[in-house]
């Protein structure tokens, strides 16, 4: 009876765990500013320096100097050991004129966009199957006392 109640124990402990393991939880990254700010800019009137303090930095600027500001926000997913997924996303982009002055302010959301594999790019070294002393051996006859001397 005694091994009975302990595996009891057990299971009351656990089940709470395996539960709560097993609830979504949501994350957002980025800020987007809310609709009552974005009303505030002004096609044609609002400049950059403006729009700095009426909502703020963007996350992402245009590759010109002050081409554009891209303001991205997400939310994510997160459920238990499945990969995360994005539920929702945000993106406004406002444009300036050659003078730096709004004059376009789009948005954009999850559905619009696409999704953009980011992948890691590393240099290869062209050096294969090569020990480290065989490299250093190799370069002993290709250094020259001048070079060593800095002449």
């Amino acid at each position: 009876m005694t091994s009975f109640r302990q595996h009891i124990r057990a299971l009351a402990f656990i089940m709470p765990l395996i539960v709560a393991g097993c609830t979504h939880v949501y994350r957002n990254h980025g800020y987007v500013p809310p609709e009552h700010d974005l009303a505030q800019v002004q096609i044609g009137q609002t400049n950059q320096s403006e729009l700095d303090s009426l909502i703020g930095r963007p996350s992402a600027q245009g590759v010109l100097t002050g081409s554009a500001w891209y303001y991205v926000g997400s939310r994510w997913d997160y459920y238990g050991a499945r990969e995360p997924r994005e539920i929702e996303r945000r993106v406004v982009a406002i444009s300036f004129n050659d003078q730096n002055v709004v004059s376009n302010v789009e948005t954009f959301g999850l559905e619009d966009g696409r999704v953009i594999e980011l992948s890691r790019r590393t240099t290869r070294s062209g050096i294969t199957n090569v020990s480290i002393v065989r490299q250093l051996m190799g370069s002993i006859g290709r250094v020259s006392a001048g070079q060593l001397l800095d002449n």
